[in-house]
């Protein structure tokens, strides 16, 4: 089992940054896949970003490349997202993700925060 704890959202002007983190329980967060997702208001949950397990594999949506990092700490057990250049659009829950095996770009995890609010102000 695998208990995930978002942090870091906020209100934040359009062009600025925010770094979300991602707090994971457990002795085995080393062999797990992290992802980023974010859910809008009326809309569906999407694929923000992943990294694998040894952080030397990312993946991330066409809508965010070049403006978010995702990185992890393992002696930590810590997931983060390194947000720049943050746009309206951007607005939305977000939420950290949990895997076994590879990373992936679908809801197809196995353990899920409860979410951090990010709000991007034009």
């Amino acid at each position: 089992q695998v208990q995930l704890v978002e942090s870091g959202g906020g209100l934040v002007q359009a062009g600025g940054s925010l770094r979300l983190s991602c707090a994971a329980s457990g002795r085995t967060f080393s062999t797990y896949s992290m992802g980023w997702f974010r859910q809008a208001p009326g809309k569906e949950r999407e694929f923000v970003a992943a990294i694998g397990w040894s952080g030397g594999t990312t993946n991330y949506a066409d809508s965010v490349k070049g403006r978010f990092t995702i990185s992890r700490d393992n002696a930590k057990n810590t997931v983060y997202l390194q947000m720049n250049s943050l746009k309206p659009e951007d607005t939305a829950v977000y939420y950290c993700a949990a895997r076994r095996g590879g990373l992936a770009d679908s809801p197809t995890y196995d353990y899920w925060g409860q979410g951090t609010q990010v709000t991007v102000s034009s």
